[in-house]
């Protein structure tokens, strides 16, 4: 800790501090969200299939992912500071990049800019919290940076489904710059700079394995269904590469004097379990959230502005758990508030399942109020217990990871429930056209077989039977989200508890 922060800087300007660090939190996590209710109007704007347009949001995930642990040696190297606002910075112009991109593959690569650049926002700002608020305030500080990374996902929907509507899809990335500059000078006026430790070396094989191994994931999942899996070449090449790079990368940090990531980190339970834990949470933060605006715009009708104003109250209900969590903290274990946590994302999965075309408003707000219930009583009290017994030293590197793993669960989950969605309603289709034969009774109301033989009868019950496909296609997902949730629950026994009156400090904040 610097002297500055030993003697405690003024509430005024730890103030400004803070809602410069929150800024750039909010703007790195508003961009995994703000762009999924526009994702259909890009589709059509860009010539892209489903598939190809979730790349959208994967590569930015996939680039902040790989690049995510070199926060700690490039801070290191150049200052905090200096890293914080070159992230800032880049940050930015990407995002006006990716606002004037004039084809998928110029979005994607403008992306992939996105998410190098902004790999650093998060734990550099958790980081800086944490400095910057003397020990007894750290928990206050981890709850209010978990506040900042949930803002995105609540602002996300509504703000991207307004400015689509209103504007255009572009303006989902053009709306950074407000963001991006009064971080940028907050952070220069604010933020004190770091010693410099020239003496870190850079495991370039470390990285080199750990990026190859993510990006073939990544590329073997996003194209897998396309090529049909493992009768494709290419995805047997990536899936070695995978399982190789991965085994290399193992035994490179446990025997290379300076590895990428120190594998000392892990000796810490709740650390280890908390890794686990953030990446389920980040399968089902985005996976759910990609899977809703398409269903509510291809299946329901919804114009883009109502489906982010229905998905709206989803973040409303995880605001309202992070205040209770504070109340709450100190008198009940927070491994009660994660279970609790679980148990509402999975029942709001299981009515999800129960979906149909004809659902109200209410039923899709109500599902999304109670799964943002759900994830706001999971996120702060894991983003506390996880770092409760983590050795100081460790800190930035901690929190690098921590959000690596979130990344790579949100990326991961993403393509999953979209190969799942394309398998499952080609199936689907093919068992429900099964029943589209002369001998089915009910095919024989109104115009009778002899319409439906027409090229315009074949057409329209052909669309009917793709949309039905379609429907089962996602209340499969759902399902799938929901097991995953439930998956989660043994890990709670993992965890230990922390001590007995620490939460009353931890969480104070949000009282």
């Amino acid at each position: 800790m610097t002297t500055a922060t030993q003697e405690g800087p003024s509430k005024a300007h730890l103030g400004f501090i803070t809602l410069s660090v929150m800024l750039a939190t909010i703007m790195q996590a508003l961009d995994t969200t703000i762009a999924n209710v526009a994702l259909p109007h890009m589709q059509g704007a860009m010539g892209a299939t489903q598939d190809q347009i979730s790349w959208v949001l994967t590569s930015y995930i996939v680039a902040a992912a790989i690049f995510m642990p070199l926060t700690g040696f490039i801070s290191d190297r150049i200052g905090r500071k200096r890293l914080f606002m070159w992230s800032v910075a880049g940050f930015t112009i990407a995002s006006m990049l990716c606002g004037a991109a004039q084809s998928l593959e110029q979005i994607v690569l403008f992306r992939l800019l996105q998410g190098i650049f902004g790999a650093s926002l998060v734990p550099l700002s958790q980081a800086v919290l944490l400095d910057s608020y003397p020990p007894e305030k750290h928990g206050s500080a981890m709850a209010m940076w978990g506040i900042g990374v949930m803002v995105g996902p609540i602002l996300g929907p509504s703000l991207g489904g307004w400015l689509t509507e209103y504007y255009n899809w572009r303006w989902v990335f053009y709306i950074n710059l407000p963001f991006g500059l009064l971080a940028w000078f907050g952070l220069a006026a604010f933020i004190e700079e770091t010693k410099l430790n020239s003496s870190r070396r850079f495991d370039l094989l470390g990285f080199a394995l750990l990026s190859i191994g993510i990006g073939a994931l990544q590329m073997a999942l996003d194209r897998g269904q396309s090529q049909n899996w493992f009768a494709s070449a290419e995805i047997v090449i990536e899936t070695g590469l995978v399982v190789l790079c991965f085994y290399l990368f193992v035994v490179h940090i446990f025997t290379h004097s300076h590895p990428y990531i120190e594998p000392a980190l892990f000796k810490d339970r709740n650390f280890s379990v908390g890794l686990v834990f953030i990446f389920i949470v980040g399968i089902i933060l985005l996976a759910t959230m990609t899977l809703l605006p398409p269903f509510m715009q291809g299946l329901m009708g919804y114009p883009v502005i109502d489906v982010g104003y229905l998905l709206a109250p989803r973040g409303v209900g995880t605001m309202f758990a992070m205040m209770l969590v504070g109340r709450l903290s100190g008198r009940v274990d927070v491994r009660i508030l994660i279970l609790l946590g679980l148990l509402l994302t999975s029942f709001s999965m299981w009515e999800m399942t129960l979906f149909n075309t004809d659902i109200s408003n209410w039923d899709i707000i109500r599902t999304g109020v109670v799964q943002g219930l759900g994830l706001g009583f999971i996120f702060v009290p894991l983003s506390t217990i996880t770092f409760a017994t983590l050795a100081p030293r460790f800190r930035t590197e901690g929190t690098a990871l921590f959000s690596l793993m979130r990344n790579i669960g949100s990326s991961i989950g993403i393509s999953v429930v979209i190969t799942y969605l394309a398998q499952r309603t080609q199936m689907n289709h093919e068992v429900f056209a099964s029943y589209i034969t002369p001998f089915n009774q009910a095919l024989h109301h109104g115009g009778g077989m002899a319409e439906l033989m027409t090229p315009k009868g074949l057409s329209a019950i052909n669309g009917e039977v793709t949309r039905q496909a379609s429907l089962l296609a996602y209340l499969q997902d759902f399902r799938l989200m929901m097991w995953v949730s439930l998956c989660a629950i043994p890990l709670v026994l993992l965890l230990k508890a922390p001590q007995r009156g620490a939460g009353k400090e931890e969480m104070a904040i949000l009282e």
